[in-house]
């Protein structure tokens, strides 16, 4: 009986539920319960979060190198030169040591260049042709800003480029302009191109239709020749052959001596007078006189035929003095 009312009791007991302590709401030690699903959520805004931050940095960067912010390394020979020349030639002593340059230091200063307009997969020079030079003499790739340019945009660049550096003469800086008006560029995107005023620029033009081409390269770059003696040389050749010029300079070894030097014995075959001819006497009968009328643009001579009538010379010489006061007299009138 005693187990009876034992069971009884807890069979009777395990039906009621105990009475619950109200919970305290208050965190523990300043920690507070997260609920069960914010954890999954948490997770799953962090990985977008990184996602949309990689996307971020993707874009960035393609912002970049489609502004032409960021510095390559390309196989020097995936470039070409630009389609407008500026320089006559590449100076090998300067080349020499800008390779040592490199060599020693690195290439410190990226070339510019844009992917090239009819060749998939190469690029066209901007400005930096001597250190894409001294990088393939190398062997090494060369550093280089890509950028989308408009043939304006390259020409713009090349040329301002170059004026920064001072690296190119009078004379390139000349022919310069007149290929990039020969290619059909404004005056306006010339003179930005070299940084020049109409006047200037005006000039350049005159000097290269002065002086051929094949003087000017026969000549070279001539580095310390500048605009006036430029076109002193043009003025020159207003009255000289410019083939004469060009012969005289190809036959007198003037290779071994350097540019300037080529320039001024340019000059001085130009300046060079041409010896004069006597220009035949223009002769002249005198009607019924037996004298021979001869002139020259510089004077006139009366040869008197002395058989056909003796002592006439004679005759006229003596009345000379009066002759010459009657000619004043009438002048003077």
């Amino acid at each position: 009986m005693a187990r009876k009312n034992l069971i009884e009791i807890s069979s009777s007991s395990a039906t009621r539920p105990e009475p619950v302590a109200p919970r305290d709401n208050r965190p523990i030690a300043g920690f507070v319960p997260q609920a069960r699903n914010s954890a999954p959520v948490g997770g799953i805004t962090r990985t977008l979060g990184n996602i949309t931050e990689k996307v971020e940095r993707a874009n960035d960067l393609e912002r970049q190198l489609a502004k032409g912010q960021i510095v390559v390394e390309i196989d020097p020979v995936l470039i070409d030169a630009s389609f407008v020349e500026d320089r006559l030639e590449i100076d090998p002593v300067q080349l020499n040591e800008l390779v040592e340059q490199i060599r020693e230091h690195g290439q410190q200063v990226p070339i510019l260049v844009r992917p090239h307009p009819q060749a998939k997969g190469r690029y066209q020079v901007a400005y930096g042709h001597r250190r894409l030079a001294a990088a393939k003499k190398l062997g090494l790739s060369v550093r280089a800003v890509v950028r989308d340019l408009t043939d304006d945009q390259l020409v713009v660049s090349q040329g301002q480029e170059n004026s920064a550096r001072t690296n190119l003469s009078y004379i390139e800086r000349a022919l310069f302009a007149l290929r990039l008006e020969q290619r059909g560029f404004t005056r306006d995107i010339i003179m930005a191109a070299l940084g020049v005023d109409k006047a200037a620029l005006s000039k350049m033009l005159i000097v290269t239709r002065q002086v051929p081409i094949a003087l000017v390269t026969a000549i070279g770059a001539a580095p310390e020749i500048g605009r006036r003696r430029w076109l002193e040389l043009g003025e020159r050749l207003e009255t000289v052959e410019p083939d004469v010029v060009l012969a005289q300079l190809s036959a007198d070894n003037s290779g071994q001596l350097s540019s300037d030097e080529r320039f001024h014995r340019a000059l001085a075959f130009a300046s060079k007078r041409p010896a004069l001819t006597t220009a035949p006497a223009a002769k002249a009968q005198i009607s019924g006189v037996p004298v021979q009328f001869k002139k020259t643009a510089s004077s006139a001579t009366f040869v008197f035929d002395n058989k056909a009538a003796p002592g006439f010379d004679q005759f006229v010489q003596e009345r000379l003095v009066t002759l010459f006061a009657e000619f004043q007299q009438n002048k003077g009138a």
